[in-house]
């Protein structure tokens, strides 16, 4: 009876026939847990174990007239046990059911969400291992700033994906809580015995106190989560989808022999898989909103989160599994061009090793005011007239009379900027 949900569909978790069986499991187990408390006949408790069973669709039927889901499925789950269903639900209240169950579907699409996040990764470690050494131009307010690496930029997300896998962890700690506590939390009607037997079999823990819900601050913080990780996946959609950009094209998400890109222009490539998942973390930070507005309910319980998350949280587990699915296949198939890299690294004529030159030149005895100076003026010139910084540096008698030609070997080799790369790797766990 207990739902060990196993499979790899996301949509499965939040279907009806998935809740209600885990609405049934609930049922039968605290029924075993009141039989041994001595309040259920062992001949009905073995009704009940071989006989409880449901249809979605009766219980749609019986819904459509009692316009309450709980009494509906308890009503068909009824029709099958026969006399012995009056043991069922005794002492129980809807969202002792509700709240349960629903705790047990989000640990189940947590878990599906942590492989998810863990294939993500395993797909960023291969690429960061395979270009560790690719040279390519670090950017900061978009403009070239100084060498870097693609693999270190796949290394970030690596070690990115690390907290978003902490944080799902954490999400499913926080909601792997159940309740089975009556009317208002109280246990008036039902023993704690109960709750800690169907608690544990469901491997969930039992709420430290409740009311006639679990408080909404726990799934909010699932919530928060899903946003975040959805962050994450955004922001680099949108790191791949700039560096596909036509000026740029140092990567490129792949593109099928059959796959078009345009229904006017035969040309286009575009970046729609990066451009879609920066579209749906707008839908989980939306969801968030709504999430934490679910905390705030009058007393002992209100209706007014029940609704809500009937849309969110199947939405926001099902659309953050598809971001990840969809983030690991782009990643994994990405098509990097490192000689692409390379020119664009070399475009602004050595503008990039500026700070080198800057630190050797006060290295020298020179002001860090006057190598300022000196630097700048070249490097505007290099910008405006398309030279190259080497030969202005050693074009400057001022500068050259304290700086060598072997100096400026060691500025403007690239080796200077990845020297710290195997340190990076290793601490990130690579």
């Amino acid at each position: 009876m207990i739902p060990r949900y196993t499979g790899r569909e996301m949509g499965a978790i939040w279907t009806d026939e998935n809740k209600y069986r885990t609405w049934l499991s609930i049922e039968v187990l605290a029924c075993e847990a009141m039989h041994k408390l001595g309040q259920i006949p062992a001949a009905d408790l073995g009704r009940i174990r071989q006989r409880a069973d449901f249809t979605v669709k009766r219980i749609e039927q019986i819904e459509a007239k009692v316009n309450h889901d709980v009494i509906a499925f308890l009503t068909n789950v009824a029709e099958y046990v026969g006399p012995s269903a009056r043991f069922i639900h005794r002492g129980l209240t809807s969202s002792d059911v509700l709240d349960t169950g629903l705790a047990v579907q989000m640990v189940q699409a947590a878990d599906i969400l942590i492989r998810d996040v863990k294939a993500v990764r395993r797909a960023a470690a291969a690429q960061a291992r395979r270009y560790k050494f690719t040279p390519m131009m670090g950017r900061t307010h978009g403009i070239h700033a100084e060498p870097i690496t693609f693999g270190l930029k796949m290394a970030l997300m690596y070690d990115e994906f690390g907290r978003g896998l902490a944080r799902l962890q954490q999400a499913r700690d926080v909601i792997s809580v159940g309740q089975l506590s009556g009317a208002v939390g109280t246990h008036a009607h039902l023993e704690p015995s109960v709750e800690r037997h169907v608690c544990r079999k469901l491997g969930l823990r039992p709420a430290a106190i409740s009311t006639q819900v679990l408080q909404r601050d726990r799934h909010a913080e699932y919530m928060a989560a899903l946003a975040l990780v959805g962050a994450s996946v955004e922001r680099w959609a949108q790191e791949f989808r700039h560096l596909q950009r036509t000026e740029v094209r140092e990567v490129e998400e792949f593109f099928g022999k059959e796959q078009k890109g345009s229904s006017a222009m035969p040309h286009k490539k575009n970046p729609i898989t990066g451009e879609k998942l920066c579209g749906l973390a707008r839908v989980l930070r939306g969801n968030l909103v709504a999430a934490i507005e679910n905390v705030a309910l009058w007393h002992e319980r209100d209706i007014s989160h029940s609704s809500v998350e009937r849309i969110i949280v199947p939405d926001s587990t099902i659309a953050l599994d598809h971001m990840l699915t969809n983030l690991e296949k782009l990643v994994r198939h990405l098509r990097v061009y490192p000689r692409r890299m390379l020119d664009n690294l070399n475009m602004t004529h050595g503008l990039v090793h500026s700070q080198q030159v800057l630190l050797l030149l006060t290295d020298k005895g020179f002001s860090r005011e006057a190598a300022y100076r000196l630097v700048q003026r070249h490097a505007m010139r290099a910008w405006d007239e398309g030279c190259d910084l080497r030969g202005l540096i050693e074009s400057d008698s001022e500068i050259m009379a304290k700086v060598s030609p072997r100096d400026l070997d060691h500025v403007f080799d690239l080796k200077t900027h990845f020297r710290d790369v195997n340190r990076t790797f290793k601490a990130v766990g690579l």
